[in-house]
């Protein structure tokens, strides 16, 4: 099982918007069968083997193991990942264009940026595991708690001048064979309601 695979397309992100398809996978994160899911979902055991069936078409629960009771065979399966994010290849024309978005101090800038992260790292990882490769990728997750809108401010310009030094002293456009990394950083205010300064 992955920890987290993208949809890519239109019929997979579909195929789970459903509440009954999301709470069968949520169980399938442990291998199970359609009556062992219908157990701990308490629903009819006809109609979850019909999601079940429907989710593993679209690729999100794969086969694991059969094994026998009483003469009858039962098919285990499982969730292909742990989660899953729609990737903007999914919205086809409706996916977001940063290059569109003229205010790059936007939450939709920063939200179509985001989704251009989504886009191509869904497209590597798939070049990647063709090629039997790993795809070689840095995040930085971290929290920044400010004084006040001056401090704010001053962190900002502080942050994009060492993002340009870096990228300075390390951009090589002249060297034959070499490597171009895309970078974005993104600050945004902390959702951790119990911060009081984290929604300001």
């Amino acid at each position: 099982m992955l920890p987290i695979a993208t949809l890519n397309s239109a019929d997979a992100a579909a195929a789970v918007l459903d509440e009954t398809r999301v709470a069968i996978l949520a169980t399938l994160r442990e291998p199970g069968s359609a009556a062992s899911v219908a157990a701990k979902l308490a629903a009819p055991r006809q109609r979850i083997g019909y999601h079940v069936r429907a989710l593993e078409r679209a690729g999100l629960v794969v086969p694991v193991t059969e094994r026998t009771h009483g003469g009858l065979v039962e098919r285990l399966v499982q969730a292909s990942a742990a989660g899953y994010v729609v990737a903007p290849q999914a919205l086809g024309p409706l996916a977001p264009d940063a290059t569109t978005i003229a205010d790059r101090f936007s939450t939709g800038y920063q939200l179509a940026v985001a989704s251009r992260i989504i886009h191509d790292l869904t497209d590597l990882r798939a070049r990647a595991e063709r090629a039997r490769k790993t795809v070689p990728t840095l995040t930085l997750d971290t929290r920044v708690r400010v004084a006040s809108a001056e401090a704010q401010q001053a962190f900002a310009t502080d942050l994009a001048n060492a993002v340009a030094r870096v990228i300075e002293k390390h951009h090589d456009d002249r060297t034959p064979g070499g490597r171009t990394f895309a970078c974005a950083v993104t600050v945004h205010p902390n959702v951790n309601t119990s911060d009081a300064g984290g929604s300001q």
